[in-house]
């Protein structure tokens, strides 16, 4: 099973035949460009190529009527005049002789790769597409849209293959109305759109884009509406949005199937989303959906008009859909007050319906007057800071005749500087790619006794090296607990693999330790990594693993302990919590503790160490390994007592090579214990992570 790359060049036919600066963003040159870059970065030829097909009338008819699907057909015997008059029945639309097979084209190869998806003869994919598709209604075309592409993929899958719930995940800049519109009241379908809003003056100046607007009859609480009420939202915005809303809900809705409508105006660089997040956080939103529902992610193109942030983009996708690590993200991770005004909104509106908001309880909103019209100057760091108030502010485009907001003339001083920042994030990134090339090898087990029966996922490893004994004795001391030949010995082998992936020729590992010298073992290893080269190692230790006493508190070692008898914070640098007994409250502890702990601390090292008796069921640990891949980059090494499931080390192996972790199983509520211990941990925490934080300060 790999990642399929759906494409058809017959789509890059249609384009602008008249003068319409409104218009003229959307160009075929957005296909080729992507395409051209994923060959140039080796990663088409990874994937499993399939020719995009047209959708057949009966298969558009799922979503458009028929009167709408014959006035499209009827386009290809128009002459120019006759498609620019239709043209101007719509809003931001242009029509080309073209228009209906390129529209039939990107609805079929969204189609067939469902159809591979949940056939099981690829694990996900990308749908390199054109024309978009998500502001497309039933009988309307709209924004540059002509059919509906993921809504049609949708109901494909519910009629086609007997789907009872699907995630659709839109983080194009624009809110795609039409799929609300399709889905609105139906609670099989969970959709999740952020976009710029700014309280209605960014197109598509809808009402029904605002966070308050979440569905109606019995599919209250299914749509999910995160408006962005100002331009700059940046990487931690976006991660933010991931952990405190649309994860929480998307575990407890189980979906079989995540479509995601992949737009990337929303990327830095882009003239209409005027925002900062760099490609590689796409590789990370990923990432972070390829945890749910199998793995089974679909990804189909919508938007994206600066093409070399495109083309990144789309190749850092692809990237994470063929299970490469993902590049850390840049820049300090602390949303800006804006965004938590807006987190904030969107949970107060959902928590009636989502259980999983409930029991983390939500600030005042009265907290958050004054904040919603107050600027803040956008600080862009991109692997190093920009002093406050050197970066542009950017500000909303002005209003064109048509109604839709035109991006700042190319002229404007701001604008120019926005696309000289754009360009210098895109050049750090093309550094970052050949600094921190793939490892060789993504991920080794080293096992204390070699287990020629224990079958290794395909790609992993069996690592037999070891530190010198010399060597391994010298960090052994004077610690009582290793000084046996057979702790000795798998702390040889411990090292010998954290050695291999501080190197650069591993990306993370799985390491089997003695039950009896589990905690001497993580300590050594903690002092080690610390030494060789880790700036900033996090350290998830599951189980009765204290933290030792006489480790420096230096900033550089954050150690959270998973299962100690209370929560407890004795620093901002050591965090305990009991071990969550529901599945509810381990997500929480997982979504509002663990990543926002580790996306703030932005380690370059995670080490996960389940101790003897840790009590994580496989695919708990399973879970926390997968999800903790993305703030180090992919450098983790998952300690694992022997004696634990003979399996445990085969699935943390397959999680770190990119598959998707095991189900959790029916969704429970946290127990008022473990959402109590949250809500005392949180606060406590917030000032120096925050990553935490899901409400603005007052």
């Amino acid at each position: 099973m790999g990642t399929a790359l759906v494409y058809h060049e017959d789509m890059t036919a249609a384009r602008l035949l008249w003068d319409d600066p409104e218009c003229e963003i959307e160009c075929p040159e957005r296909l080729t460009t992507a395409l051209e870059r994923l060959q140039q970065q080796g990663l088409e030829q990874r994937c499993l190529r399939l020719a995009a097909r047209e959708a057949s009338e009966a298969e558009l008819g799922l979503v458009h009527s028929p009167e709408y699907v014959a006035l499209l057909r009827g386009t290809q015997a128009l002459g120019t005049g006759e498609l620019q008059a239709l043209s101007k029945q719509y809003d931001a639309v242009y029509l080309h002789p073209s228009t209906f097979h390129c529209a039939r084209l990107a609805a079929g190869a969204a189609l067939q790769l469902v159809d591979a998806v949940l056939t099981g003869a690829v694990r996900n994919g990308l749908a390199l597409v054109r024309p978009p598709g998500h502001h497309s209604q039933r009988a309307t075309a709209n924004g540059f849209c002509m059919f509906n592409n993921v809504a049609i993929a949708a109901k494909h899958a519910q009629q086609q293959h007997r789907l009872c719930r699907v995630l659709i995940v839109d983080w194009d800049v624009h809110h795609g109305q039409g799929i609300q519109y399709i889905f609105e009241d139906d609670p099989s379908v969970l959709y999740f759109s952020w976009h710029r809003y700014e309280h209605g003056h960014f197109w598509p100046h809808l009402r029904e884009s605002d966070a308050d607007v979440v569905g109606r009859g019995r599919g209250l609480g299914f749509t999910v509406n995160l408006p962005w009420n100002q331009v700059g939202m940046g990487n931690a915005d976006y991660v933010a949005a991931f952990l405190h809303v649309l994860l929480p809900l998307a575990f407890e809705f189980d979906p079989e199937l995540v479509l995601v409508s992949a737009g990337f105006d929303s990327a830095i660089g882009d003239p209409e989303g005027q925002m900062l997040a760099t490609p590689e956080c796409f590789a990370h939103l990923t990432q972070l959906l390829q945890v749910l529902a199998g793995g089974r992610v679909c990804a189909v193109l919508e938007g994206g008009y600066h093409l070399e942030s495109l083309s990144q983009s789309v190749c850092m996708t692809v990237r994470a859909l063929l299970g490469d690590p993902a590049l850390p993200l840049s820049g300090p991770m602390e949303p800006h007050g804006s965004a938590l005004e807006s987190l904030q909104r969107v949970r107060a509106a959902q928590a009636p319906h989502w259980v999983s908001l409930q029991q983390q309880g939500q600030p005042d909103l009265g907290r958050q007057v004054g904040w919603r019209l107050r600027l803040r100057l956008v600080s862009v760091t991109l692997n190093h800071p920009v002093p406050l108030g050197a970066a542009p502010v950017l500000s909303p485009g002005t209003p064109c005749p048509e109604g839709r907001p035109s991006p700042l003339p190319p002229g404007e001083p701001k604008f120019k500087a926005a696309v000289t920042q754009a360009a210098d994030a895109l050049s750090l990134l093309l550094d970052q790619l050949h600094l921190h090339p793939t490892p060789p090898v993504r991920v080794a087990v080293a096992l204390t006794v070699p287990d020629t029966g224990r079958a290794l996922p395909p790609g992993v490893l069996c690592e037999e090296g070891s530190l010198p004994r010399e060597e391994t004795q010298a960090w052994a001391r004077p610690r009582e607990a290793l000084a046996q030949d057979e702790a000795l010995t798998a702390l040889g082998k411990v090292l010998y693999l954290l050695d291999r992936i501080l190197d650069g020729q591993v990306s993370s590992g799985v390491a089997a330790t003695l039950a009896s010298a589990a905690a001497a073992t993580l300590d050594v290893a903690v002092r080690y990594g610390l030494s060789h080269g880790a700036q900033r190692l996090l350290c998830v230790a599951v189980g009765q693993l204290d933290r030792p006493p006489d480790l420096t508190d230096d900033g550089r070692n954050l150690w959270l302990n998973i299962g100690g008898k209370e929560a407890t914070a004795p620093s901002t640098f050591h965090v305990s919590v009991p071990l969550p007994v529901t599945t509810g409250g381990f997500l929480s502890f997982a979504l509002a503790l663990v990543l926002p702990l580790a996306y703030s601390f932005q380690p370059d090292l995670v080490l996960v160490a389940l101790g003897p008796a840790h009590g994580l069921r496989d695919p708990q640990a399973a879970l926390l390994a997968a999800l903790l891949r993305g703030p180090a980059g992919g450098r983790v090494l998952a300690l694992v007592d022997e004696e634990s499931t003979p399996q445990l080390a085969t699935v943390l192996a397959s999680v770190l090579n990119g598959e998707a972790p095991p189900s959790l199983g029916p969704f429970s509520m946290a127990t008022p214990e473990d959402a109590q211990a949250l809500m005392y941990l949180r606060p406590r925490l917030e000032p120096r992570w925050k990553m935490l934080q899901v409400a603005a300060p007052p």
